[in-house]
């Protein structure tokens, strides 16, 4: 069994202040767009392009604890970053990294689950409640999972089996401690 463990940081851990930076009276996009009007005074076209330095695309949880870019050693440009609930491999999914490897030269694929992940909590019940709320039923699958390390063995196989995706010879996947940042390789073979 393989176990790998790199050391990784959340963005939580970083005091940003933000409490002080709330508009009064404003709300958290207005809160947004304006440090988007100072991000944008000091900022200058670094000359990139879409194609990412290291060819990775990096395929993750939403979740708001997963500071990507710092726990990976990333700077902008690096890699392409596809994220949604879980990061499971979804249509979308593959939708994005067949783009990402065909037309914009990645070949590696880097798969990022999280330990206390809410999708661990949520059944394909919740589909059913959004249709008694709602009147329609959701087209999409929750793909709620209780173990996370089968999630990212699954997600893993999913990558590798899509036949969209033409290079699945470097698909990796890891389970983020969210207690302590560190990063778990998942043996696909398990």
């Amino acid at each position: 069994m393989t176990s790998n463990v790199i050391s990784m940081t959340t963005s939580a851990s970083v005091p940003t202040g933000s409490e002080s930076a709330m508009p009064a009276g404003g709300t958290v996009t207005d809160r947004l767009v304006e440090a988007n009007v100072r991000y944008a005074d000091a900022f200058s076209d670094p000359g990139m392009d879409a194609r990412p330095v290291l060819h990775v695309a990096v395929v993750a949880c939403m979740d708001a604890r997963l500071d990507l870019h710092a726990a990976l050693g990333l700077e902008l440009g690096d890699c392409h970053t596809i994220r949604n609930a879980g990061g499971v491999v979804t249509d979308d999914v593959i939708r994005s990294l067949t783009i990402s490897q065909r037309k914009l030269g990645t070949r590696s694929v880097v798969l990022i689950h999280h330990t206390g992940c809410g999708l661990e909590s949520l059944t394909e019940d919740f589909r059913n409640e959004l249709e008694a709320e709602v009147g329609q039923r959701p087209a999409w699958a929750v793909e709620s999972f209780r173990d996370v390390d089968q999630d990212v063995r699954q997600s893993m196989q999913r990558v590798r089996t899509s036949p969209f995706v033409p290079h699945t010879d470097d698909v990796r996947g890891f389970v983020f401690d969210v207690k302590t940042g560190l990063l778990r390789e998942v043996d696909p073979a398990s």
